[in-house]
């Protein structure tokens, strides 16, 4: 479970000058959250028990230090809660919600719960819910954006206690316990301003630093930037700051006041890239973001990022890699700032060259996987050092650490809407990357949410084949999890796409899917019919491995409903292109079906040739364990035609096999052979 530090904008000190992490103020504040945590609620003053966890609500508009003051309480409390504390954001920096589903999906995952793919965000709460049920744990959900959501990840469990950060009340939810935030007292608000300017400077001039509180309405993010920017000006006079802001009026907030003094004063280049890190997916960026986003060097670019933090501009992150956030608060006035100063072109170019630089960046990620590839080594060394990982560890050390920022580079291409191709080359590097690294399983989560992203990509600009694509990845999850129904619509509508796009992989693929879903729900007359139209294109395109395998999926289909002459026939069709395609291991698990089906038709003696048969393929493509489920397969069928020594034999022969392992783990079950998982995830295009 993680425990990380909340966001900016408050009092919780870092960067030039400042105590790290040292907190001031709100003495009342703190008294007031950790009384309400052991006052009576409503429920036990009524004498029922408290069906849910208790809910503190700390409110205020950003800059007033709530996110800050909610760390704090989260410190001083944390002890109490055995099971840790869950840190989610419910709100991008612009101030979108962020849907429940993915908010679950990380609290989840914090909690070490594997969480299906495509899961909607009723089951992902509940699965939320029935986790916390029997332990006692501290929820912080910062920026909710509304009742609605915090209503969602709230646990049925008293012994929880959930404390939530948001601009105004909680409608809705019983007996929240509300902390509205003003500003700082006088006293603490100076002494902010002292970890910054230093004492001397506050000390000669007490009235005109209680001036600047004054005109920063005690605001602790206001405080911290112009402490900040006396910091970086130790000639410069607290009274001369407090004039100036004075000088601004009343116009916009105390925070914007300031902001725009600190931005003014910057060198032009410094104050661009700031301007343009309101484009930065997820409010978070490193070298990389920075210096496609403004056209510069990366060295530059990094330079340029800590002198931002030393000026209270931004937060760096506890991270192995060098990453940024742009505090909740100025986020706003950074893309307020950016439109006034860049002309749209200059903004959609900036992130035209943001997306292509991450491109590039997850192409070099996928490339150091692929030592033994000689096309992978010469892309890597065509590209430019600064984009080069040095081992693959590096890579997948880069992947993970900017993961959020990747998930919502794509979101926010697709919403873009003007840069499609981008977008879509984007979110295949994404995929190919994750898979290279995290494997198909583990990224499953991720992945499905790209591939509706490109799903939306591909009917917005009416591409049959990336949506047919889309369509398959989407539905295999889905089947894979247990939506077998809803996977079924989706090959369908897979299908009808595959044939616009007059895309013989996705045809042939969508078929034989749906037949395989109508086998999952217990249709067996379709599941055949279906797998029968996918051999038909096999057979067309002379795809003599996929018309074998196929027979066998046909033949599954006739044993499920009891037809087992129809299903030896197929069976048989089977073993003869196996042993065409000289494919021995296939061909020997062919023959052990056929077998299976003749002992099920009531046909012993048959069973048994068949089965020696298989046994002696089995041998030659050194399949250990089938060699040992057809011995052991062999014992029953003798056993039950009466040759009971015969079948200690075998038994023995089986027990042999597997270095003398208990026969009973060794037999196959008795499901008959689904050769076809089709759970493959593809990348959105051909392409790249």
């Amino acid at each position: 479970m993680t425990d990380q530090a909340v966001d900016t904008g408050g009092v919780q000190l870092s960067g030039h000058a400042a105590t790290e992490g040292h907190f001031l103020g709100r003495t009342r504040e703190l008294k007031e959250l950790r009384a309400d945590i052991e006052r009576t609620g409503l429920d036990t003053i009524s004498g029922r028990k408290a069906p849910r966890a208790r809910v503190l609500l700390i409110a205020g508009r950003p800059g007033s230090g709530r996110s800050a003051l909610a760390g704090e309480l989260v410190r001083q409390v944390a002890g109490r809660y055995p099971d840790g504390v869950l840190r989610a954001r419910l709100a991008e920096p612009d101030g979108t919600p962020v849907p429940v589903e993915r908010a679950a999906r990380e609290l989840l995952a914090a909690l070490d719960v594997p969480t299906p793919p495509g899961a909607d965000q009723d089951d992902l709460a509940a699965l939320l819910r029935e986790t916390l049920a029997e332990r006692r744990a501290l929820l912080l959900l910062d920026d909710a954006a509304g009742a609605e959501q915090v209503d969602a990840l709230l646990p049925d469990a008293p012994q929880c206690l959930l404390v939530a950060v948001s601009a105004g009340p909680l409608t809705g939810i019983a007996d929240v316990r509300p902390c509205t935030l003003g500003g700082l007292d006088t006293k603490s608000a100076l002494e902010l301003l002292t970890r910054y300017t230093g004492s001397v400077r506050i000390t000669v001039d007490p009235r005109s630093a209680e001036q600047l509180v004054e005109a920063c309405q005690g605001q602790p993010a206001a405080l911290k930037l112009a402490g900040s920017w006396l910091a970086a000006r130790p000639k410069a006079a607290v009274a001369d700051l407090a004039k100036q802001l004075h000088a601004e009026g009343d116009e916009g907030t105390p925070l914007s006041r300031v902001f725009r003094l600190v931005h003014t004063a910057l060198p032009a280049p410094a104050a661009r890239i700031l301007r343009l890190l309101s484009l930065a997916p997820a409010g978070l960026a490193d070298p990389h973001t920075a210096s496609a986003l403004a056209g510069c060097s990366v060295g530059a670019a990094r330079t340029t990022l800590d002198d931002l933090v030393a000026l209270g501009l931004l937060r760096a992150l506890d991270s192995p890699l060098p990453q940024y956030e742009v505090p909740g608060c100025l986020h706003s006035l950074l893309r307020t700032a950016a439109e006034a100063y860049e002309r749209p072109a200059e903004l959609q170019l900036a992130r035209a060259r943001m997306l292509e630089r991450t491109v590039r960046l997850l192409q070099s990620c996928r490339a150091i996987t692929e030592t033994d590839s000689p096309q992978a080594r010469e892309k890597l060394q065509v590209m430019p050092r600064a984009l080069r990982f040095p081992t693959p560890r590096a890579a997948a050390d880069w992947l993970q650490a900017r993961r959020p920022a990747l998930l919502a580079s794509a979101r926010l291409a697709v919403a873009d809407g003007e840069l499609d191709t981008l977008a879509r080359r984007l979110m295949s590097q994404l995929v190919r990357a994750m898979v290279a690294h995290l494997g198909t399983q583990a990224a499953a989560p991720d992945l499905y949410g790209i591939h509706q992203l490109v799903l939306d990509v591909a009917e917005r600009r009416r591409l049959p084949r990336e949506k047919a694509a889309a369509l398959l990845n989407l539905a295999d999850v889905d089947a894979r999890t247990g939506r077998t129904a809803e996977a079924l619509v989706r090959y369908r509508a897979a299908l009808d796409a595959g044939r616009e796009a007059n895309d013989p992989y996705a045809i042939g693929r969508a078929m034989e899917s749906v037949g395989g879903a109508h086998l999952e729900l217990g249709d067996y007359d379709r599941a055949a019919d279906w797998f029968g139209r996918a051999l038909a294109q096999r057979l067309a395109r002379d795809e003599r491995a996929d018309a074998a395998r196929l027979y066998g999926r046909i033949a599954t289909a006739h044993t499920y409903a009891g037809r087992y002459g129809e299903a030896q026939r197929a069976w048989r069709a089977a073993v003869a292109g196996h042993r065409k395609n000289d494919d021995v291991g296939a061909h020997a698990r062919a023959l052990s079906e056929l077998a299976r089906v003749q002992e099920y038709a009531g046909r012993p003696e048959e069973s048994l040739r068949t089965c020696q048969e298989a046994a002696e393929w089995a041998g030659r493509a050194e399949d250990t364990r089938l060699q040992a489920a057809l011995q052991l397969r062999l014992a029953d069928t003798l056993e039950r035609l009466g040759d009971a020594a015969a079948a200690r034999l075998h038994r023995g022969a089986a027990e042999r096999i597997l270095g003398e392992e208990p026969s009973d783990g060794a037999e196959e079950p008795d499901r008959p052979e689904n050769t076809e998982d089709a759970c493959e995830i593809r990348s959105a295009s051909p392409k790249d």
